[in-house]
């Protein structure tokens, strides 16, 4: 009988194989030490998260029946016609009682009512009875009138705080009634290059909600549905949104609105100065400043507020009334929205110190008719 042959054990998978095991460990330890550190959400966790996203879907389903969809046709340069779209929020101007939606100038685009279409939640499309427009703040209004219209209540955007949570709703990409999530990123963002450029009002809320091309002028809300801001822009290099985008804030909304239903116009405070746009540091310490905050005096024209006020070239409007004053652009927006009539109280730096000069601020534009 032929002999058994000699049991060889084979090695040569041994290595690979206790190489894969160590690997297969090294793995599963990040893992094993997450789960120690960071134990799986408890059932509190849960329904916190639950309630919170209940929450929000309440707040979406009655905010949608305020937004809108506009379209705007207008002539372009070859005798046609182009079509745009953008979005807006239906709310109710106290003073008159009249339903109006409030959306981006640039979206109206110094349209004629007959040019403009508001589509609303249900499907029906409305012709504005009149519209008004601001291209100075972006903002715009248009009257509308038809049954069981839901407008948006206010907010207070003065009540932000950076981190607090928004929802962006609106049509971008002509998809309508979308809604999206984000937070309050900073505030008083200004200096921005809008457009033509002749956007003057600027202290805009920032936020990384999803605002694309077609949420212009759609609302940005609070966590209890009320509106905080009209989103106007977005910061981009291709078009798309890239998680910063810029809302004009409720409280200016309702100031720019409130005079061009009254008024017709947005009477605008004028001092009569020419501010330096670009106040450097090394002008600030020529100046004896610390630092270039403020906003330096180059000019001050004759028979303006300014001038009776006795403003002087090389003077620094570091604040106005009780707030500090950032840069020239800054104290614009803060003159150009004081109500006319207003005297103010303005800090200024001159000649190495501190002084305070009082101002009575009037109508820039009858100041540009004299």
């Amino acid at each position: 009988m032929p002999g058994q042959r000699p049991f060889q054990p084979n090695f040569r998978w041994l290595l690979p194989a206790l190489g894969l095991l160590t690997l297969a460990i090294a793995g599963l330890y990040p893992i094993l030490a997450a789960r120690r550190e960071h134990p799986p959400a408890s059932q509190n966790d849960l329904a916190v998260l639950e309630a919170a996203g209940r929450q929000l879907a309440s707040v979406s389903s009655r905010l949608m029946p305020s937004v809108v969809k506009i379209r705007c046709r207008r002539p372009d340069a070859r005798n046609g016609t182009v079509e745009e779209t953008g979005s807006g929020v239906i709310t109710r101007h106290q003073a008159s009682g009249r339903l109006i939606v409030v959306t981006n100038a640039h979206v109206i685009a110094k349209g004629e009512t007959a040019d403009l279409r508001v589509h609303l939640h249900d499907g029906r499309t409305l012709v504005p009875r009149r519209a008004w427009s601001d291209a100075a703040s972006d903002v715009a209004a248009l009257e509308i009138s038809a049954a069981r219209l839901q407008p948006a209540d206010w907010g207070d955007s003065d009540s932000l705080q950076i981190g607090s949570f928004v929802l962006a709703a609106g049509s971008p990409f002509d998809l309508s009634h979308s809604i999206s999530l984000g937070i309050i990123s900073a505030k008083g963002r200004r200096s921005l290059k809008l457009g033509a450029g002749d956007v003057i009002n600027q202290d805009f809320l920032q936020t990384d909600a999803a605002i694309n091309p077609g949420n212009s002028g759609g609302p940005l809300v609070d966590t209890r549905g009320r509106v905080v801001g009209i989103n106007t822009a977005i910061a981009t290099t291709n078009g798309g949104g890239s998680g910063v985008a810029f809302s004009i804030p409720s409280r200016m909304a309702q100031r720019i609105v409130n005079d061009l239903l009254q008024h017709g116009r947005v009477r605008r405070g004028y001092l009569g100065v020419v501010l330096d746009s670009d106040f450097t540091p090394e002008e600030a310490r020529q100046l004896r400043l610390t630092r270039n905050r403020g906003a330096r005096v180059i000019n001050v024209s004759p028979n303006t507020p300014a001038a009776r006020a006795r403003l002087q070239a090389n003077d620094v409007v570091t604040q106005f009334h009780a707030t500090p004053v950032m840069d020239f652009d800054h104290l614009i927006h803060l003159v150009s929205l004081e109500p006319i009539g207003t005297t103010v109280t303005l800090g200024v730096w001159r000649a190495g110190r501190h002084i305070e000069v009082r101002v009575s601020l009037t109508d820039r534009a009858v100041i540009g008719k004299n």
